[in-house]
């Protein structure tokens, strides 16, 4: 009998090439850097303002979910029971309130089985690319810089992304055409093109209601589908209409999140796809129908008590984020004109330093006359005990070396002293990093 044994040999050459690629481990790198330095006045985390947060909000939640279950769903306590302990439906238990949601708060009307109540926006995402990569001829275009969460999972779904510029203004509407047609031209598909029209991450920036139009036209002339993401449309002082709301032609697909108007612990998102699948039939089903499929193979459904909390506080609210974030809104507003008041005080004079004006949103993004790179963040922490996001992370391997002369702030998380504070640090660390550059 052969006794020879084998040891079990991993290494990075073995293992998955997504995990070697920088937007992935840009999503630890934050965290890495504020653990080792908890002193300093994080600028850089996207979360949510935690005044609010209370616990026995959690239980009054539940309670308005279960009253519903009695009241409008005909269960007894028995079934009400079952439905937050046991597994639940894949496609999720709140889908009806979502869309009820989506009817008050953005004018999007859609059918509730058209839901797919998802593990956060990042498992949707995930499942919407995982399904439309059906071969090495599939990309995804995205505006540069985006959101590294996309970028990541286009490359656990094995979806290459194709960048598109961005103006000051939003996605450059003229480079995505040029860019479908060079991708077809190259015997490629285009299956989408992912964009957040409000006050987007990293750059705050938000597309105006011509420029909307403009894209669903586009869509509409060339067949694209447009995978939208809403996650901070509810936090700015003007609120213009969803892409989805302006859809006629079922070209956009709907990517949500309560992360930040729900509440973040619960991990709770949603993917509206209401698009038929062809061919047609009375067993073709629809996108979401696809989508489900998946989630079922992924995490089989989303925690029905997740669920029942982010439920019971659209019960509570009539179905309104709007009128349940009214305060968390007034708080960002309040963050956003004091942190661009701080830096027109604090580095308004500094040469080559500027900054973008958003009106809504988490983000700011500040352009600097040298190179913000990954030494420099750690320099900032250490030295002057302030964090940011060097822009250079939302570009990933869609344009090396773009952003490297751009930060991310984030207004978010902090109260007006603590902005005024980081903000001071971090004009601190932009002249004295100009003090040393070479004349």
């Amino acid at each position: 009998m052969d006794t020879q044994s084998f040891s079990v040999e991993l290494s990075r050459e073995t293992l998955h090439n997504s995990l070697t690629d920088p937007s992935i481990a840009s999503m630890n790198l934050l965290n890495e850097i504020a653990d080792k330095y908890p002193r300093a006045i994080s600028m850089a985390a996207g979360r949510p303002y935690e005044e609010f947060f209370d616990v026995k909000l959690i239980h009054e939640y539940l309670d308005a979910f279960c009253d519903h279950l009695r009241r409008d769903r005909g269960m007894d306590d028995a079934g009400i029971t079952r439905a937050l302990f046991q597994y639940g439906t894949t496609k999720g238990v709140i889908g009806d309130l979502i869309a009820r949601h989506l009817a008050e708060d953005e004018d999007i009307h859609v059918d509730p089985a058209s839901v797919v109540v998802t593990v956060g926006f990042q498992e949707g995402i995930f499942l919407v690319l995982r399904a439309l990569r059906a071969s090495e001829r599939d990309v995804l275009l995205a505006p540069t810089p985006t959101y590294v969460g996309v970028t990541g999972a286009a490359l656990l779904a094995e979806m290459p992304v194709w960048p598109v510029r961005s103006t000051e203004h939003g996605i450059d509407l003229d480079h995505l055409l040029e860019q479908v047609k060079l991708a077809r031209e190259q015997g490629l598909r285009v299956r989408g093109c992912y964009l957040t029209p409000n006050f987007a991450n990293p750059t705050g920036v938000s597309l105006d209601l011509a420029t909307r139009h403009r894209l669903l036209e586009i869509a509409e002339s060339t067949g694209l589908l447009l995978l939208e993401d809403n996650a901070y449309g509810l936090f700015g002082e003007e609120r213009l209409p969803a892409l989805k709301a302006l859809d006629q032609a079922g070209h956009v697909v709907y990517l949500g999140s309560f992360a930040k108007s729900g509440m973040p612990g619960a991990r709770v998102g949603y993917v509206v796809a209401d698009q038929r699948l062809t061919p047609g039939g009375p067993d073709a089903g629809g996108f979401a129908d696809a989508l489900s499929k998946l989630k079922g193979m992924l995490t089989v459904n989303t925690s029905p008590i997740a669920q029942a909390v982010i439920g019971g506080k659209l019960l509570l609210h009539e179905h309104s984020l709007v009128r349940a974030n009214a305060r968390e809104a007034a708080v960002y507003r309040r963050n956003l004109t004091h942190t661009l008041d701080a830096l027109t005080r604090r580095l308004g004079d500094c040469p080559g330093v500027t900054w973008n004006s958003p009106t809504g949103g988490f983000f700011i993004t500040v352009t600097v006359p040298f190179t913000v790179d990954d030494a420099l963040l750690e320099r900032a922490a250490r030295d002057f005990g302030v964090l940011f996001t060097p822009m250079h992370h939302f570009y990933g391997g869609l344009d090396a070396g773009g952003g490297l002369d751009q930060l991310r702030l984030s207004i978010s998380l902090l109260t007006p002293e603590l902005i005024e504070e980081g903000v001071s640090r971090l004009a601190a660390l932009v002249r004295s990093r100009m003090e040393a550059a070479p004349r």
